[in-house]
């Protein structure tokens, strides 16, 4: 057996695309073509058929897909130890699926850590697309991808931290208020589901929250649905009835730099998971092993930093400015 139809076949395989896996195993696409062939007699299969732009497995190359990508794996980790990686001289590019607090809150760590061992590496953060990330995950269009959601597929994947939730509202609100003694009043689950509430659409950790809402039999309907998590802190600062229920690492870096104010949620909600995951190809074993530690290490249990959404400066008249 061709050890180079093997690698031809399995990058077919993962990146549903002739051209893509020409790409990947720096070779042209009558290459690939000429390799697909030869494995077609060889198997007595047709391995792939094309469905529009895309080349689909047969039940055959399902079946010995595993296998193959194994062997693969095993076979470039022995050449690894041989011929190891060198992050120090590497100019390889990772690719990274994050949300918009992602970005903000973890990569420069995510960064640091990696220009730091590797000063030559570039990195790509891509918007998360939860339903559109299995897919990346197994054709590695992406490498790693940080995220609170379960989703399909068998993907390696680690805890990076624990993710409460509390409730935010600016220092005008009526919730905000001291009580008589000076100290911060509980908020009760009337005063929660009477408030207006503010929502992002894009937070990955929503689904949880409405799921606890309904066990209660006490969903809410908000006042606002917002796009952007950076919208959140001039919106709530601003004389509004409104409350936003947000990560609570996030909720103390804002009231850090804006005047807003933390309130506890008035009813249980387990902690929310963020977890890396990895992608599943065969490609740059040993390239991927490094850029998944070195995340890994730089990551784990680190609370984000998300107080670079600061507070309005007071620089005088004109447009808002902000501060770091």
């Amino acid at each position: 057996m061709d050890l180079n139809l093997l690698r031809t076949f399995v990058a077919v395989y993962e990146s549903r695309s002739l051209t893509v896996a020409a790409a990947r195993l720096y070779v042209t696409q009558p290459a690939v073509s000429q390799a697909l062939t030869r494995m077609r007699r060889q198997w007595d299969d047709p391995l792939f058929h094309r469905v529009g732009r895309t080349m689909e497995p047969t039940a055959a190359a399902q079946s010995i897909y595993p296998s193959f990508r194994d062997a693969l794996v095993t076979i470039d980790r022995a050449l690894d130890a041989v011929h190891s990686f060198d992050p120090a001289t590497s100019d390889r590019r990772f690719t990274v699926a994050m949300s918009e607090l992602g970005e903000i809150g973890y990569f420069p760590a995510l960064f640091a850590a990696v220009r730091s061992a590797a000063p030559g590496i570039g990195i790509d953060v891509v918007s998360l697309d939860l339903d559109l990330l299995p897919d990346w995950l197994a054709r590695g269009t992406v490498d790693l991808a940080v995220t609170s959601l379960p989703i399909s597929g068998s993907f390696e994947h680690q805890v990076l931290k624990s993710e409460r939730y509390a409730v935010l509202m600016g220092q005008h609100h009526p919730l905000a208020a001291d009580g008589t003694d000076g100290a911060a009043p509980a908020l009760t689950m009337d005063d929660y589901l009477r408030a207006d509430h503010a929502v992002v659409g894009g937070d990955s950790g929503r689904p949880a929250l409405d799921a606890a809402l309904r066990r209660l039999g006490a969903p809410i309907h908000p006042a606002v649905s917002l796009r952007h998590f950076a919208s959140l802190p001039p919106l709530l600062s601003a004389p509004n009835p409104l409350i936003a229920t947000v990560p609570a690492s996030i909720a103390r870096g804002w009231a850090e730099t804006w005047p807003l104010v933390l309130r506890d949620l008035p009813f249980e909600l387990p902690g929310v998971e963020i977890s890396l995951l990895k992608r599943t190809t065969s490609q740059h074993t040993a390239a991927l092993d490094w850029f998944h530690g070195t995340v890994l290490r730089a990551l784990r249990g680190d609370p984000g930093e998300f107080s670079s959404i600061g507070a309005r400066s007071s620089l005088g008249p004109g447009p808002d400015r902000m501060v770091p």
